[in-house]
């Protein structure tokens, strides 16, 4: 690396070709994303977990939240609800806003699908 150091106005500033700029910048921003990988894997391996895009892509463009977990952790509605002690008929209505649940039906649906009840509660 070729770098000239000056002073101008009282202060040592180093002149750089462009070229050697941009190396040092692209290197800067190398180490910012090595950083930034090693800390979500040190987050993964204490059991933060990764929802794949397409689950999320599903709850922003506003489907049921519980059907798409439920989905997504592989159960079907009978064994979602054997889980929580109901009917998985009643799973397929409160998946189709058909029916609601009281607020422990709700507590045991997100725990037994390993969310945030306010991550699973339908949007008001």
């Amino acid at each position: 690396m070729t770098a000239q150091i000056l002073e101008i106005a009282g202060q040592e500033m180093v002149l750089l070709s462009k070229a050697e700029f941009a190396r040092l910048k692209d290197a800067a921003e190398n180490y910012d994303d090595i950083v930034a990988a090693v800390e979500a894997r040190k987050r993964r391996e204490e059991g933060e977990e990764y929802v794949p895009a397409e689950v999320v892509n599903r709850l922003i463009s506003g489907e049921i939240p519980l059907k798409v977990w439920r989905e997504y952790r592989g159960l079907s509605q009978e064994r979602l609800g054997a889980l929580v002690g109901c009917q998985g008929s009643w799973i397929g209505k409160l998946e189709k806003e058909k029916a609601e649940g009281g607020v422990k039906l709700w507590q045991a649906l997100s725990e037994a699908l390993a969310v945030d009840l306010d991550d699973l509660l339908p949007a008001t």
